[in-house]
């Protein structure tokens, strides 16, 4: 196995390796750092607020203890879409699975999370993966470079009960999770889009029965939620004209989730982005009686008070933005506010979750090797990342 690791490499040879012309790989590296402008954050947690290249994400002398591991340190590669779905034969720079692998493993990275195993057609192995073949090649490439895959967001049934084609798709998922060495597999959608509890149990049911299939085959079932997750579950109170709640407990949807879902069985991955946007936007319920009440979301202790239900998370940044409705920019991790630090250190258990740097926006139109920059940049802020002593 060889693994490739530069921590030396310069901001010129990076711009060589990449391809990109002086000026532009200089405009590209300080354009996030310049548009994240400092501004208090609003109603967050003491524990998860405030952050910042030189204080709430600890760059700066290297004091502390690692919050991440080298070992967990990983990326899913929705991130580098536009690198792996890039032709090899009209670019220099890294295209598809392999050369990608080969450029993150030299940046540090350890892991990668599959958002699909598509590829462009000329890169080696042909454009789809998605097959026992295919899937052979991805471990031989991730073994070569030290790399291992912890997850996938892939094929979940639409269907409920399941029909036979869809199991039996699911079920050739698992068989190439298993080939590529991944414990875990997964999908980037909520369980379901509803607010209502009776959605929620039938959501639950469908995630219990779809883990025990891939428990059986040694894969840990997971689910990616987004902000919508963590709104409060409408369990009582009035009827609507259809016959449902209008009103809440104060239970958000996704804890009744863990509360329903068998724990041996069903596994979530925190974007740790899109919790801070529902603690922004999610602050209070109308009860049962009518009456409002606030309750602010605090997403470490979520993680905290069901630790072993977390394996995966997103590591997405964003900077404070009370004009857009969702409270966050995202930006490269490492270059906004929210304290990435004191959340991995809440969190603990360091050497059970595996974060996975995320940024939607990496791939840009103009700068061909943007997405690999922020790759980078983003490994570096997260290796940094140590708690205070």
């Amino acid at each position: 196995m060889t693994a490739f690791h530069d921590e030396s490499a310069t901001g010129e040879s990076l711009r060589r390796s990449l391809g990109v012309d002086r000026r532009r790989f200089l405009s590209t590296c300080t354009a996030a750092a310049a548009a994240a402008v400092a501004a208090p954050v609003f109603g967050a947690a003491p524990a998860v607020a405030r952050g910042g290249p030189h204080h709430g994400h600890g760059h700066g002398p290297g004091r502390g203890s690692v919050l991440v591991p080298p070992h967990k340190r990983g990326i899913i590669l929705y991130t580098v879409r536009d690198a792996t779905g890039r032709d090899p034969l009209a670019t220099e720079l890294p295209s598809g699975f392999r050369e990608v692998f080969r450029q993150l493993s030299r940046y540090g990275y350890r892991q990668v999370e599959f958002a699909g195993y598509r590829q462009h057609a000329n890169a080696p192995g042909g454009a789809d993966l998605e097959t026992v073949q295919g899937a052979r090649l991805l471990r031989s490439w991730l073994d070569d470079y030290g790399l291992r895959a912890q997850g996938n967001h892939g094929f979940i049934p639409g269907s409920w009960p399941f029909t036979a084609p869809d199991l039996d798709t699911f079920k050739r998922h698992l068989e190439i999770a298993n080939i590529i060495g991944m414990d875990h597999m997964g999908t980037g959608g909520d369980p379901t889009g509803s607010s209502h509890r009776a959605d929620w149990d039938v959501a639950a049911d469908k995630w219990n029965a779809l883990g025990a299939v891939a428990r059986r085959e040694g894969i840990k079932l997971y689910t990616h939620n987004h902000d919508a997750a963590y709104g409060f579950l409408l369990d009582g109170g009035p009827l609507d004209e259809q016959g449902r709640p209008t009103r809440s407990s104060g239970v958000r949807k996704l804890e009744y989730f863990l509360q329903r879902t068998d724990p041996r069985l069903v596994w979530l991955e925190m974007d740790v982005y899109w919790a801070h946007v529902a603690q922004y936007k999610f602050r209070s319920y109308t009860a049962h009686d009518g009456s409002p009440v606030e309750q602010v979301f605090d997403p470490a202790a979520l993680v905290a008070r069901n630790t072993a239900r977390y394996p995966l998370f997103h590591a997405k940044d964003g900077t404070v933005n009370t004009e857009n409705g969702q409270g966050y920019d995202m930006v490269t991790f490492g270059e906004g506010d929210i304290d990435y630090r004191t959340f991995f250190r809440r969190v603990g258990a360091k050497n059970h979750h595996n974060p996975m740097i995320e940024h939607d926006g990496a791939p840009s139109a103009t700068v061909p090797g943007q997405s690999l920059e922020v790759a980078r940049a983003s490994y570096e802020n997260l290796a940094a990342l140590r708690s205070r002593r």
